[in-house]
């Protein structure tokens, strides 16, 4: 979901690479900026996890890095482990880490290849996509044969709906990642394109010849899953999402998708029960208020409050990662659906996934303004789109408009 999508990781090979499905926001935080006094105050209590091992080398490498900040490699090792730490708790915060980590080279023109890498990836969480294809753009140009640049490259050119651009960046990979992730990479694409009955073709094939490793199976199945929802077969999706989860427990990316899917079916029961206790991540949460409200839960209010605190924290920050999500949180928790339209078209300036999409006709439709969702209609007759949820959207906006 940049945002939209929104953040997992893929697979190239063997080499775990940092996805820009752009739907993280951000999470908990207090209501109004707090400035601590000084370095005694403690400002969160964290428990002990498996994630120790992983926080003590992130600490020791700030302080490595402390005494000596422009030790490149230290830098960008850094700077992956916060990028991951961000992917795995949802939360935008180590991705300031990352960019503080790079500071010595963040303004460069020509920065070290590793730099600029990871540099586009930071930008494109925060949605600024121009800039992070200004980088991706010199990457592989200054090395054809960064797989990891193409790839990320066409995620975000496909989160844009620049959907011809995109595919011609995951044609190299076949030769410089190997045939899933080409295949991945391709169905992706296909996939937002709204041809995801292509997409599940092209990757169910690629699949039955088996993938490299499990993350790259994850990444794949997940992807597969993805595309089963979207061309309507939903009992395909949610085996496949199952499976999925079972790889990687901590893909909260496909956790939500899978949320999503179960409350499209009217079981949002089970769709709560699936996010429930991982209400750290705003994504996860809002999928629980939304669940709770459909159930007409007791927990419903004061979920729903805590979540419209987070998304106030946010405004505050001045970070609008997650207007998509708020558009769904205006539309059928507030029942509000002019400012849920509002968001949505704000999140329609930034991005064309999906979700855009669905959201611009839903609230168009729930506002009264049809003529609102005229950019929606026409990028789905423009791209082919052969989505039966979007289509059928699609053509109750026209039957609605005088």
């Amino acid at each position: 979901m940049p945002r939209s999508r929104f953040v997992t990781h893929l697979a190239v090979g063997a080499v775990a690479v940092l996805s820009l499905r752009c739907g993280s926001n951000p999470p908990a935080a207090e209501r109004v900026p707090f400035t601590p006094t000084s370095d005694a105050v403690v400002l969160e209590q964290v428990p002990a996890t498996a994630g120790d091992a992983r926080a003590r080398e992130r600490a020791a490498l700030r302080r490595a890095l402390a005494a000596q900040p422009e030790q490149l490699d230290l830098a960008l090792r850094l700077a992956r482990l916060d990028i991951e730490e961000s992917r795995m708790r949802g939360d935008p915060r180590y991705l300031g880490r990352a960019q503080a980590a790079l500071a010595p080279w963040w303004d460069a023109a020509s920065p070290p290849p590793g730099v600029r890498l990871l540099r586009a990836t930071i930008l494109q969480s925060r949605h600024e996509f121009p800039a992070a294809l200004t980088d991706l753009d010199a990457a592989v140009q200054e090395d054809p044969r960064n797989a990891q640049a193409w790839l990320t490259r066409a995620v975000v050119l496909g989160v844009r709906g620049e959907h011809a651009e995109a595919a011609r960046s995951c044609a190299p990979l076949s030769a410089l990642a190997g045939p899933l992730t080409a295949a991945v990479c391709e169905a992706q694409v296909k996939s937002l394109a709204g041809r995801s009955r292509q997409a599940s073709a092209l990757l169910t094939d690629a699949l039955a010849r088996g993938a490299p490793g499990p993350e790259a199976e994850a990444w794949a199945l997940s992807t597969l899953a993805e595309a089963a929802a979207r061309s309507g077969d939903t009992a395909r999706a949610e085996k496949l999402f199952v499976r999925t989860l079972a790889l990687d427990p901590g893909d909260a990316y496909t956790r939500a998708a899978y949320a999503d899917l179960l409350l499209d079916a009217g079981r949002p029961r089970e769709a709560a029960t699936l996010v429930r206790g991982h209400t750290e991540d705003d994504n996860q949460l809002l999928r629980l208020v939304l669940a709770e409200t459909a159930l007409g839960s007791a927990e419903a209010a004061p979920l729903a409050a805590e979540l419209a605190e987070r998304y106030a924290a946010s405004h505050l920050r001045g970070d609008g990662l997650h207007a998509r999500e708020e558009a769904r949180f205006a539309l059928h928790v507030e029942k509000a659906p002019d400012r849920a339209l509002t968001l949505a078209r704000a999140s329609w300036d930034v991005q064309r996934e999906p979700w855009d999409v669905r959201l611009l006709l839903e609230t168009a439709l729930a506002a009264g303004k049809p003529e609102a969702a005229a950019p929606a209609v026409e990028y789905l007759q423009a791209t082919g789109c052969e989505d039966p949820g979007l289509v059928a959207l699609a053509e109750r906006v026209r039957r609605s408009l005088p």
